[in-house]
């Protein structure tokens, strides 16, 4: 029986000093049995993401290494950056993969945020499905605030951290660490600069919406003061608006929390609607990390079939066939994956990654 895989996808709060950042890759690339699988540098963000997989274990001896080797190197006193971020290891989800389960990934999560508080003396707190309670599931109440109002957060006892003394580390910030299902985090580039627009499309696809406003734009209340919200247009989407000046462009970033109930292609098309109703056009979109082979697949199907067609599936096309192959490269056309930088189809797909790096080893 193949030994259980788990993915790792470690956000770090650098993404302009090369050397930083390849430090970073050699430390997880030095541990055993572990396949950096690609990593995502933006300067805009000052973040990158880093994926990579193996077994459970050298997974968290592989987060350590990494983690220890940041811990030298960044310093979050002077950070600065369009993302949300409140620590140097900002956030690290583990991910189950073939022969892994949700619960194991769960417990691999809760050693390893004990294991790195102890170890470097900082704040962990546990999110998703390792979640010590109800609220702190969300990374965006977690985060809330950002590395800024941390230290007033941790002087509070209900900020007390899962793992760690609540003391603030000027250098670290704080980490958030958990289990969750496969995220796509997806980037759609708008023909504009206008940031508000962008906020405005992310707030009316986005799960969550966002506060109804009156015909003077102030804040909708009912009748209890609280301010009223629209829902939005897709199940298990985050999204937030902002200017990403290296491409000269606003950008409604996206993290698509379950790809089967809200699709690459029903995001990528409610984002172009939303736009299309302000006057705006898209220039492609980008993929932050690796996407599952199912979900390129899917969306080639729709782009294949035309726009709105509701034919038929024509079965399940996972594999490295050539049609599954011709449904991939329809998807990457259609989505624009390749407006602002290439995408590599056996280096942004997990599958075919996993599938080369073992051909390697």
């Amino acid at each position: 029986m193949a030994e259980p895989l788990v993915e790792c996808v470690p956000n770090f709060s650098e993404g302009r000093d090369p050397e930083v950042l390849a430090s970073i890759a050699r430390a997880i690339e030095s541990t055993d049995e572990i396949s950096l699988l690609g990593s995502d540098c933006g300067a805009a963000a000052n973040r990158s993401v880093f994926t990579f997989a193996g077994p459970p274990r050298a997974v968290a001896e592989a987060v350590l290494a990494s983690a220890r080797t940041a811990f030298g190197l960044i310093d979050m006193a002077r950070h600065r950056g369009v993302h949300p971020r409140m620590g140097a290891l900002d956030v690290c989800p583990f991910v189950p993969l073939a022969g892994s389960r949700m619960d194991e990934c769960v417990e691999l999560s809760r050693e390893t945020a004990g294991r790195l508080s102890e170890e470097l003396g900082v704040p962990v707190y546990l999110y998703e499905e390792s979640a010590s309670r109800p609220e702190r599931r969300s990374l965006a109440f977690l985060r809330a605030g950002g590395y800024e109002a941390l230290p007033g957060k941790l002087s509070r006892s209900e900020w007390a951290p899962d793992f760690g003394r609540a003391v603030f580390v000027p250098r670290w910030g704080a980490t958030v660490m958990g289990a969750r299902p496969f995220l796509i985090a997806f980037n759609v580039n708008l023909d504009s600069r206008d940031v508000g627009a962008a906020k405005a499309i992310a707030a009316r696809i986005r799960e969550s919406g966002g506060p109804l406003r009156e015909s003077g734009g102030g804040l909708k209340r009912g009748a209890d003061g609280e301010v009223l919200r629209a829902p939005g247009r897709l199940r298990g989407v985050r999204a937030i608006g902002w200017l990403i000046e290296e491409y000269g462009c606003a950008q409604v970033s996206i993290n698509i929390l379950d790809f089967k109930a809200s699709p690459l292609h029903a995001v990528f098309e409610a984002v172009r609607e939303e736009a299309a109703e302000l006057g705006i056009g898209l220039r492609g979109s980008e993929m932050i990390g690796l996407v599952p082979l199912e979900a390129m697949v899917e969306a080639g199907r729709f782009y294949s079939r035309g726009k709105g067609s509701e034919g038929g599936g024509g079965g399940e096309l996972l594999g490295d066939g050539e049609e599954g192959q011709a449904l991939v490269r329809s998807a990457v056309s259609a989505l624009g994956l390749e407006a602002v930088a290439s995408f590599p189809i056996r280096e942004k797909i997990v599958e075919y990654a996993l599938a080369a790096r073992r051909r390697r080893g």
